[in-house]
């Protein structure tokens, strides 16, 4: 049985594509979360009125 390294190459750089894209959107995905929560903490500071 021969290994093929070419189809084994294309396979791991296919899967290493894969991994790089699900970190990104995973980070992007984040900071958009962080920031949603960090307006939604100041909207809930300016209108609970025992805060003030």
């Amino acid at each position: 049985m021969q290994v093929n390294y070419f189809i084994i190459g294309i396979v791991v750089l296919i899967a290493m594509g894969i991994i790089i894209l699900l970190v990104l959107r995973n980070r992007k995905d984040e900071k958009d979360f962080e920031k949603d929560s960090i307006e939604d903490a100041e909207l809930v500071k300016r209108q609970d009125p025992d805060k003030d």
